[in-house]
């Protein structure tokens, strides 16, 4: 049970990621980026310390190293401070793409860090996992330049480094939620300093001309995007490896391009089908193999003892 809840976890993390994607684009259109992050975070920080307060959890876990809580700042706070400002240089779809390279990233951090081995038919379904992405994303039209590149790349080590070691601490601590809270506020700490350097550089911060729906797409995205997923996402981290929680982020892209479809009116090509078909299998595959390999690893363990 507590493996199924983990998988529930890490799929629908997925899904919020991907719908929240959705809706910071609308946002984004009437938003200067750093300051829809500010927003963003602003709105799930609150919308979560209410209901804490609501079900009588401590906003604050003593338990927790507080490093923990700062790791904040690398992800969600640097992490998406550089994958937006990449934003501005390069396309969506070569942002997509990129972001590819986390599960990857986080394969081999895991190995280095904290000694887990995915093994080779895992990493080569991670391989097909990818070319089906990349079949999914792909856009004839892609183009960027190396500062975007780059600025997005930083942003993908960010959140690949982030994953790899609050799985190794987050267990120490007893709840998920103050956790979330905790690094959600050390990130809208950072926001809202890079925010007054611009607004002291002269730069225009304040999004006076947004409307009623862009400030809704605003604080629902940043709800849905770092509320909800991170808190469903930690979750599952407690009780599966780095490796396994990495193969969810191939579903993120899945869920955005549904919420395309149906927010949207966003059509796919019969490629990107294709693409959805063999990334879909693919992790469904992974999920099913790591976790029968926990299990198995469970059971000689208790076979030992």
């Amino acid at each position: 049970m507590s493996s199924t809840r983990s998988i529930l976890g890490l799929i629908l993390a997925a899904a919020a990621w991907g719908t929240g994607t959705v809706i910071s684009k609308r946002a984004v259109e009437e938003i200067a980026p750093l300051t829809l992050l500010v927003i963003q975070l602003a709105s799930s920080v609150v919308v979560l310390a209410l209901l804490m307060r609501w079900r009588r959890i401590a906003v604050r876990d003593r338990s927790a190293r507080p490093l923990l809580g700062r790791l904040g700042i690398l992800n969600p706070g640097l992490a998406y401070a550089l994958s937006l400002l990449g934003l501005v240089h390069i396309t969506a779809s070569l942002s997509v793409l990129l972001w590819a390279l986390e599960p990857i990233l986080i394969l081999v951090l895991a190995a280095w860090f904290l000694a887990e081995r995915a093994g080779v038919v895992v990493l080569a379904m991670s391989a097909v996992a990818i070319s089906g992405m990349l079949l999914v994303a792909y856009q004839p039209d892609t183009e960027g330049n190396v500062v975007g590149v780059a600025l997005t790349v930083a942003g993908v080590a960010c959140c690949a480094i982030y994953t790899v070691v609050t799985r190794r601490w987050i267990g120490e601590s007893d709840g998920t939620a103050p956790v979330v809270v905790a690094q959600q506020s050390h990130a809208l700490g950072f926001g809202l300093v890079v925010v007054a350097i611009l607004w002291l550089a002269g730069g225009a911060v304040w999004p006076a001309a947004a409307t009623p729906l862009g400030w809704a797409s605003a604080v629902g995205s940043g709800v849905l995007y770092y509320g909800l997923a991170y808190w469903l996402y930690l979750f599952a981290l407690r009780t599966v490896p780095a490796t396994f929680a990495a193969a969810s982020f191939y579903l993120v892209p899945l869920f955005g391009l549904a919420a395309s479809f149906l927010l949207l009116g966003e059509r796919l090509e019969p490629g990107q089908w294709l693409g959805v078909l063999v990334v879909s299998t693919t992790v469904i595959a992974i999920l099913r193999r790591t976790r029968s390999a926990r299990t198995e690893w469970s059971r000689e363990a208790r076979t030992a003892l």
